[in-house]
């Protein structure tokens, strides 16, 4: 394990049973209250943003658009939200998915991506890659070509890069820890 896993690690604090009784939730708030893990947590987002070539930074509802952000500007990158539906004000083109009860739907603005946009997409945490994968097509639906998918932590258990492999194609599937 290098140091930068080491300080993200340390910082992600588990809160047993929550949101619902067996779920053992990682939570973030620790790591993005640390100036010196976030910060190292931005930079090496930012260096994969720069091995991909992305010229866009697309951040997943919620907690992509705290790290998303943040790495677009340290990349001197744009960033574009994908929001839940309904979120957006302007034309948008939508995605729907599955959830394992029921389903949900993401949206961009129509014009945030263009033929000419490398995007990196970049999230919290890799689960069941539903959101992900939605987001790529999502990307794809926009003329935009898809650079790679950064997290910060994958739940390997949940199977989600396999999921997410062949929707990515040759594009990579960066995760900075993997638990």
């Amino acid at each position: 394990m290098t140091d930068i896993q080491e300080l993200l690690l340390s910082r992600i604090r588990d809160v047993a049973d929550y949101p619902e009784p067996g779920v053992m939730f990682k939570d973030i708030t620790p790591l993005l209250a640390d100036p010196a893990a976030f910060t190292a947590l931005t930079d090496a987002l930012a260096e994969i943003a720069a091995s991909t070539g992305a010229t866009k930074v697309v951040g997943l509802e919620a907690r992509g658009f705290i790290l998303g952000a943040p790495v677009a500007v340290r990349a001197g990158l744009g960033f574009i939200p994908v929001r839940k539906a309904g979120k957006l004000p302007g034309a948008t083109l939508a995605q729907a998915y599955d959830l394992e009860y029921g389903s949900a739907e993401i949206e961009v603005h129509a014009e945030d991506l263009s033929a000419d946009d490398r995007v990196l997409i970049v999230d919290d945490v890799l689960a069941t890659g539903g959101t992900a994968e939605a987001s790529i097509q999502l990307i794809r639906r926009a003329g935009a070509e898809v650079a790679g998918l950064a997290v910060l932590m994958e739940l390997g258990f949940l199977g989600g890069r396999a999921r997410l492999e062949p929707a990515l194609g040759l594009s990579p599937l960066e995760a900075l820890l993997a638990l």
